[in-house]
């Protein structure tokens, strides 16, 4: 009985570690029977797939972190028309149309900290024109550097046509969604520095493509010219882009010019003097304003008209010109309500930003660059130059900026409270002078 045992025994073994060794055979060759979980896109990942601009930290970056408020818009893209030039510092949703990683960071910066603010320079030849148009989504303001222009602006209704001439140093603006153009009078270039107030992708009409876009009949029936849809049909769209226009024939084409200025109390809502305004005198620098001052106080009356109208339009700009003598130092502050971004126009310098205790970073900046601080970052500008460090400067608001400087802000706080926080006697603070003159800009 025993030997018939082990024998049963040994024959289910044996059957069983057959049966385990088909199963197993079974299962390595049927891919039904595999379990591999997928390893989880990330964000970025799963938005790229998506055809999205990944999402990002406005800090996170794998590039200096000086290029989230540095851009040097000199070396960027050259975007050509035959009427001339436009090169931009601003956010792009396709990835592919930044240069580089540093242009990226910059764009992303001031779209994550949704800046309402762009930058382009606007270069336009002798007898060129920017074509009429206007933004869907942005005001522009502008300050032309050099040259002539005859500016135009169109009111709603197309009853009043505002026309104007400004000339270096000047201030021109265009609420979002009014028809205007610019036309170079003059025998040099003209140079206009232009802001926006969008951290989208700014998005604009042309004259020529909505003519273009729109069918024959339809331009017809709504000009109703000499020989109906004939006549729209001798329209001939350019193959170049005639953003900015000048035909090589333009001495055929037009025999009459006419660069009329519209009454004053139209113009000075479209423009500001700059040059010729109020000089804000510090002992290492002068600033002065196109902005909004509450009850016009200290303005001219053409700067009131400004003033009052710009305040009427939703995200209007502050916009300045910040000249530091050199070695001067436009001191450590903020800004309460406004974004900032400037372009440096001549001179060369040093900036620095402060985030927070793990987030700082400085810089050298020279003629060509465009810098942005976002709201509430402390940040200071040294001119390191022999000549003076000259910015045109935006402020995210149509309200009076509101600022704080850092020997302010230090004045402002008791000296117990300082000696309690930095460990030094309270007597010490009182190394710390006052000065009857405003030390925001100020010299050693």
């Amino acid at each position: 009985m025993l030997n018939i045992f082990l024998v049963c025994l040994l024959a289910c073994t044996i059957t069983t570690l057959v049966g385990v060794l088909i199963v197993s055979l079974v299962c390595v060759s049927n891919a039904g029977f595999k379990v591999e979980p997928k390893p989880e896109l990330n964000v970025e990942k799963r938005e790229a797939i998506a055809g999205e601009t990944p999402r990002t930290s406005p800090y996170q970056t794998q590039v200096d972190l000086k290029f989230q408020f540095l851009h040097h818009l000199s070396k960027s893209k050259k975007h050509e028309f035959p009427g001339g030039t436009i090169q931009w510092s601003r956010f792009r949703k396709n990835v592919k149309e930044y240069q580089n990683q540093e242009e990226m960071a910059f764009g992303r910066s001031i779209n994550a900290q949704r800046s309402k603010m762009s930058f382009g320079t606007l270069q336009i030849k002798s007898q060129g024109l920017r074509a009429p148009h206007w933004h869907f989504n942005a005001n522009e303001h502008g300050y032309l550097l050099k040259g002539t222009a005859w500016i135009g602006v169109v009111d709603a209704g197309g009853n009043t046509v505002t026309t104007y001439n400004v000339t270096a140093g000047q201030i021109i603006f265009f609420p979002r969604n009014t028809l205007h153009w610019l036309k170079n009078v003059g025998t040099e270039d003209c140079l206009f520095l232009l802001f926006f107030t969008t951290h989208e992708e700014l998005q604009t009409l042309d004259m020529d493509d909505t003519f273009f876009s729109t069918p024959e009949d339809i331009a017809s029936r709504s000009l109703k010219p000499q020989g109906g849809v004939n006549f729209i049909r001798t329209f001939q769209k350019q193959v170049e882009d005639q953003a900015i226009n000048l035909p090589p024939n333009l001495a055929e084409l037009v025999q009459n010019t006419d660069y009329k200025q519209s009454a004053d109390n139209l113009v000075w809502r479209y423009f500001f003097d700059l040059k010729g305004s109020t000089e804000f005198r510090f002992p290492g620098g002068i600033i002065q304003w196109a902005r909004y001052v509450k009850d016009g106080k200290g303005l001219k009356p053409s700067e009131t008209i400004y003033s009052e109208f710009l305040h009427s339009k939703e995200d209007a700009l502050t916009l300045g010109t910040l000249r530091i003598y050199s070695n001067g130092l436009r001191q450590p502050h903020f800004h309460f309500n406004a974004n900032e971004m400037g372009y440096v126009i001549s001179g060369c310098g040093k900036v620095g930003v402060i985030l927070s205790p793990s987030l700082t970073t400085d810089f050298t900046i020279g003629v060509g660059d465009v810098v942005f601080f976002p709201v509430g970052t402390q940040h200071y500008i040294k001119s390191t130059c022999d000549e003076d460090l000259l910015f045109i400067l935006a402020f995210s608001t149509g309200n009076q900026l509101q600022t704080l400087d850092m020997d302010d802000y230090f004045h402002a706080t008791a000296d117990h409270i300082l000696a309690q926080l930095f460990f030094k006697k309270q007597d010490e603070f009182k190394k710390i002078p006052r000065f009857n003159e405003d030390q925001a800009i100020n010299l050693p």
